[in-house]
Parts: structure tokens; sequence; C-alpha cells
């Protein structure tokens, strides 16, 4: 059931969540105080990486006359789009790079490889999203509109079909995150001009991405350009499969929990930071799958620390967890298999109406006299 009271759910008493607080602040503080140019360092050398391995695969699509090369040159496209999508455009459109007052780099600037715009996804994700991480009715991501995460939303017959829905939303991700953040500029605008501009706004990001997937780099491949076309859709969809797996496994496996509106009456900073740790969970990660999944295996650091920069996440993680020990606080974390394998099941389980079986004859006779 979700959580009203994130201080009684820990049993933490007011000044153990002012402890608590002070020190999650000071670790931020460290944090900040020691950012330099290795950390500049390390986001120009990602990009510089990320480009370079997404032309070398570009080239190796168009040029290579085996199966096999065309199948390297695409599996090393999703993995380029990956970092693009994680490490890179979800991380910078965080501010995580904002420090270095770097106008190519910088959250107000980027421009991410995906359908939807960097600028609307930024409204529905860091606001929207992270300031009301979990929170029924409130949080837009607690199954993106279209899933039953929680007993404590409202079972309806179409929650039959989620586990459908479950794998179309991962194949189309991209565009299930392009309409979330459209809605909710859509819903932000308060005059009819500005929800027509939210509108042209997303179709214009989808055309120009759809020309230069589907159209301009297709051609560039002159008579190859089947080899390109079918690369591209291959590699889109690669990397909306990892998206989808990666953002899943942070937020709803077991131990990742839900909240009323209540918990936000009143909600203090240190409070806050308790309800993004009990709300959110890791999976482990050596250093090349942290990479690959933008540091977002650190789901918890990342919650709690936004617009720090995901280099960092990994020694912040020692610390958070030291202090979670230290307050009896949960830590959720597990193998990336064992996390995704907890969420499959609660979509498949909230697919069903509480009363399990029972409810489904009951709703099935509903819909029949009702039909």
């Amino acid at each position: 059931m979700a959580i009203s009271d994130s201080a009684a759910y820990a049993q933490m008493s007011r000044a153990d969540i002012e402890a608590f607080g002070a020190e999650l602040d000071s670790i931020r503080s460290d944090i900040e105080d020691s950012l330099g140019e290795r950390d500049a360092a390390y986001i120009r050398r990602t990009i510089n990486f990320q480009r370079t391995l997404d032309l070398a695969a570009r080239l190796l699509i168009a040029g290579s006359r085996s199966r096999t090369g065309w199948l390297v040159g695409t599996v090393s496209l999703a993995y380029a789009k990956s970092v693009e999508n994680m490490e890179i455009g979800h991380n910078v459109c965080h501010g995580q790079w904002d420090w270095m007052n770097d106008p190519e780099i910088h959250s107000s600037t980027w421009e991410w490889d995906m359908v939807g715009p960097s600028a609307q996804w930024r409204y529905s994700h860091n606001y929207r999203h992270h300031v009301f991480s979990n929170v029924l009715g409130v949080d837009d991501d607690l199954g993106f509109g279209i899933l039953r995460m929680s007993r404590d939303q409202a079972w309806e017959p179409q929650h039959f079909i989620q586990p459908l829905r479950n794998v179309l939303l991962a194949m189309i991700f991209e565009w299930g995150i392009a309409l979330h953040g459209f809605y909710s500029a859509r819903d932000r605008a308060d005059t009819a001009a500005g929800k027509l501009d939210a509108r042209q706004v997303l179709r214009a990001k989808i055309g120009r991405q759809l020309v230069k997937d589907y159209l301009i780099l297709p051609a560039l491949s002159r008579r190859r350009w089947r080899r390109t076309l079918g690369a591209n859709l291959t590699a889109n969809l690669l990397r909306n499969l990892w998206a989808y797996v990666v953002i899943f496994c942070g937020h709803f496996p077991d131990g990742a929990e839900k909240f009323t509106a209540d918990t936000l009456k009143d909600e203090t900073r240190p409070e806050w930071y308790l309800r993004q740790m009990l709300g959110t969970a890791n999976f482990k990660a050596g250093t090349v799958l942290a990479f690959s999944s933008g540091n977002l295996c650190y789901q918890i650091e990342h919650h709690l620390f936004p617009d720090l920069p995901s280099n960092r996440l990994a020694e912040i993680s020692v610390r958070v967890r030291e202090l979670c020990d230290k307050y009896n606080v949960p830590y959720t974390s597990g193998p990336l298999s064992h996390q995704y394998l907890q969420t499959l099941r609660t979509i498949f389980r909230l697919a069903l109406p509480d009363t399990g079986w029972r409810g489904v004859r009951s709703a099935l006779r509903s819909s029949w006299r009702n039909g």
C-alpha cells in the first residue's frame, strides 16, 4: 500500500530525519566543492567517444558487404545511441554539467537524438517526476499513464492488457517519452496559443528526427539505402528497449515504494530526501554496465542529487549506503535481471483485480451485461 507518512514508515524521529538530511546536504556540498577539470574532461571525452562510435558504426553499415559487418555496425550504432540518450542527453538535460558554463554542454541548449523535444521532457521529468517521485496522482511517470503499478490505483478492465501495453511501450519508448513530455507542456500552457505552440514544437522535432534517420542518412548510402534504413530502425528499437529496462528497474521493483499526496503536505527537504530513498532502487553494475546505463544503476543517488554529475554517483553511493546503515533506512538494490523480473511480476499481477480471478469473472460478467 502507498505510504502516507515517510518518517513513520522508516521509523525515524524528527531529530533523526533532520540529521539524515544534514548529512546528505554535506555529501552534496563535498561533491560540488570538488568538481573541476577531471569532471569536465569526462563529459567531453564521453561526447567524443559517442560521436566517433556513431560515425564508425554508420560507415561500417554502409560500407560492409557482409551480414556480420551490418550486424556489428547496427549493434555499435545502438550502443552509441544509448550512450547519447542516457549518459549524455539525460544527464546534460538534468543540468549536471551547467557548472562548466559551456554553451554546447548545457541543459538549456542540448537537444538529444530522440523524437521528443528535450525542453518538453525537462519539465515533465526534472520537475513533475523528480520533485514528486512516486506520488500517486501527481508523478506522471508512475506507470506513464498506461500501466497500473500500485494497488492504490483503481483497477479497470483495460488493465487486463497491460502486459501487452508494457511490451509495446518498451518497443516505442522514445515515442512514449515524447508524448509524455508533450502532454505535460500542453497541460501546463494556460492559453490556446500556448497549447498550439507545444504541439508545433513536438511536430517539428518529430519531423527533423524522421527526416534524419529515415530519409537523409539512407539517401547518403545511395544503392545501399535499405541497409542503412534497416540499421537505423533496429538501432532505435534496441536503444528504446535498453532505456526502458534501465528506467523500469530503477522505479518499479520490490522495495521502490509509492506514496499518497499526504506526504507532500509541509514536506521538508530532509523528508524529501527520505521519500527519494524509499521510492527508488539501484541495480548492481560494474564500470561498463554503469556507463552503458547512464549511471542510472545508481537511481537512488541520482534521485537524491539529480543535478550532480553522473560520473560521481559511484563514489556518492558508498557514502549514501553508509548513511542508510547508520539510520536503518532501506537501500534497495539487486542484480539487473532480478530487479526487472520483479518489475514484470508487478505488471502482470496488477493487470488483474485485487480480488484475483474471482474479480476477473465478475468484471467479465459486468462487461457482458453492459455490452
